[in-house]
């Protein structure tokens, strides 16, 4: 009776500490309309597409616990979907966004009511379409605080300001991949990078727009950086000011201090940053790191100001030139491994030896032959650019989505025999790859997980057209990132490098270009979770696969139902 009892106690405490902890959360209703607006940069005006009319779109600011219910309202011209980028979705794949994968897209003119909650998840995150290439202009922020009561493992900063890099075109970016579609061959570069929607100083007709950041002597801000350009990864720095980063893709990390920090697409970074110096004007500056080689890329700097309140009577405004920070070149692989190399866990993480999955996946381009009457403007004549994983050019479905497919069991949609190693083993990372091995062969392949089992994960880069840094993005799943290196991996002597004291957590990794990286994590969200390269250009080639993660045995451990208004193809 007594057992019985003090199991009913525990119960009813259970109950109570769930009870209080929904307590605390809110519902939070938002309306996201997608629209075509006008918007001038470099002195032409171009009608994109936004939401709410607004470029970058609303940052969105919740607590970890709440629920966020954003009605979706196609009124452009393009099938549009939003992704919620980093958010686990437990059990609501349904709300995750990616097209054809969880979801049909919004067609115009149709709606859709994304609802999910915030479970363990605290930090900066962003939401972007995930539809052709339209979050070249339709993303914004996200940011989860702790529940009340509650503190971030840092000294409470003065001011947080969202610091979102983006990508900018001098032409509409729908029309610049159905260009580079059409043709086989690759995209025109972009015009311009932006900080929070404005190129900066260096470009024409951007300096009176250019984003000012004011700030306090002596105080300590909270820079939330998110990369959201399409197709580069890049350097930031901050002149005369070191950075102290404190979380990466909303989970935080040991703090360590540097004058440079590498973003690649999807990824964000906390910053800490004391203004210590002269109350003047700083720069902050990106631009491009570039791994590949002979690959056209966007060369210029994008800027915004930190301008001190210097607390006198003059105003030294825009008339002061701001201090300008020392970038790295271009091709500086040095400065992104050692930044990456000092993210780490803030505490010792639970990782596992016994692991039931253990998974190879090369990452790359190749090329495909050209078909009789098919432009062909790849890098050899009669080629069109393609990319893989394990030698498979991910095809997206038309007629319905995956999790679709997968949750009424609709046959013919898709196959759940992605290979768990590559077809053929080569030498991963050679100057002179065989022709034979650059043609990937297309298909809608997934990899089935059963619940709640381990999954180790070797991400290979390949050197097949060029060898590139990739950055990898799991949907629904965060992982620990457990080692990085270059050449091929080797399961004997690589081992030796794993980190399983405090590895980084993230949702995305950097593969290092003619490398690799090895990741961890528990398929404990059932569903279809797209992996993916985030450079868009990739991810339209081909460079995608699906994991299809079974339902356990409980409720808890089961996909929700559809919700009544998901959109049908």
């Amino acid at each position: 009776m007594a057992s019985l009892s003090s199991s009913r106690l525990l119960l009813l405490l259970s109950c109570l500490a769930l009870a209080l902890l929904a307590a605390d959360a809110e519902v939070h209703h938002h309306e996201f309309v997608v629209q075509e607006t006008p918007v001038k940069r470099l002195c032409k005006t171009h009608n994109i597409i936004t939401v709410n009319g607004q470029y970058p779109g609303p940052t969105l600011e919740v607590r970890e616990g709440d629920t966020l219910v954003i009605n979706v309202v196609n009124r452009a011209q393009y099938n549009v979907t939003i992704h919620w980028h980093g958010i686990r979705q437990m059990r609501t794949g349904w709300a995750d966004g990616p097209e054809f994968v969880t979801q049909c897209p919004i067609k115009p003119g149709g709606s859709y009511k994304y609802r999910f909650t915030i479970e363990g998840q605290e930090g900066t995150l962003w939401w972007h379409a995930h539809s052709s290439w339209l979050r070249a202009t339709v993303y914004g922020a996200l940011i989860i605080r702790p529940r009340e009561n509650k503190t971030y493992p840092f000294a409470k900063p003065s001011r947080e300001v969202p610091v979102i890099l983006g990508e900018w075109w001098d032409a509409n970016p729908i029309d610049v991949i159905r260009e580079a579609q059409k043709t086989g061959g690759g995209p025109n570069v972009s015009d311009a990078f932006t900080i929070n929607g404005q190129p900066g100083d260096l470009f024409k007709c951007s300096q009176k727009e250019t984003t000012a950041i004011p700030v306090k002597a002596g105080e300590t801000a909270l820079l939330r950086f998110i990369n959201a350009a399409l197709n580069h990864e890049l350097f930031v720095t901050i002149a005369q000011h070191k950075m102290t980063v404190v979380a990466t893709d909303a989970s935080y990390t040991k703090p360590f201090t540097t004058s440079v920090l590498m973003i690649a697409p999807g990824q964000t970074t906390d910053v800490l940053v004391t203004m210590d110096q002269a109350p003047t004007r700083y720069y902050i500056a990106a631009r491009a790191y570039v791994s590949s080689q002979n690959v056209a890329f966007d060369n210029t700097t994008t800027t915004a100001v930190i301008e001190y309140d210097c607390g006198c009577a003059s105003d030294f405004g825009p008339k002061i030139q701001p201090a300008f920070p020392a970038l790295p070149a271009f091709n500086d692989t040095g400065a992104a491994t050692a930044f990456a190399a000092g993210i780490k866990s803030p505490n010792r993480v639970k990782i596992h030896e016994n692991v039931d999955e253990y998974l190879f996946f090369t990452v790359g381009l190749g090329l495909f032959n050209c078909k009789p009457g098919q432009l062909c403007k790849g890098p050899n004549n009669n080629t069109r650019f393609t990319a893989s994983m394990n030698n498979v050019s991910f095809v997206f479905p038309t007629t319905d989505s995956l999790l679709h497919a997968h949750y009424y069991k609709i046959p013919s949609v898709f196959t759940t025999d992605f290979p768990a190693y590559p077809p053929v083993q080569f030498d991963y990372t050679a100057q002179n790859v065989s022709q034979a091995l650059w043609q990937p062969v297309p298909g809608t392949k997934l990899y089935p997980l059963r619940f709640g089992s381990v999954v180790q994960v070797v991400l290979q880069d390949t050197s097949i057209v060029t060898p590139e840094n990739h950055p990898i993005h799991i949907h629904g799943y965060d992982f620990f990132i457990l080692a990085e290196g270059f050449g091929n991996f080797d399961p004997k002597k690589d081992v030796e490098k794993f980190n399983y004291v405090d590895p980084p957590q993230r949702n995305t990794v950097a593969v290092p270009v003619n490398g690799w990286a090895v990741i961890q994590f528990v398929a404990d969200n059932p569903g279809v979770w797209l992996m993916h390269c985030h450079l868009d250009v990739h991810i339209t080639w081909g460079l995608a696969m699906a994991f299809l993660v079974e339902d356990g045995y409980s409720e808890l451990q089961s996909l929700e139902p559809p919700p009544v208004d998901l959109p049908m193809c």
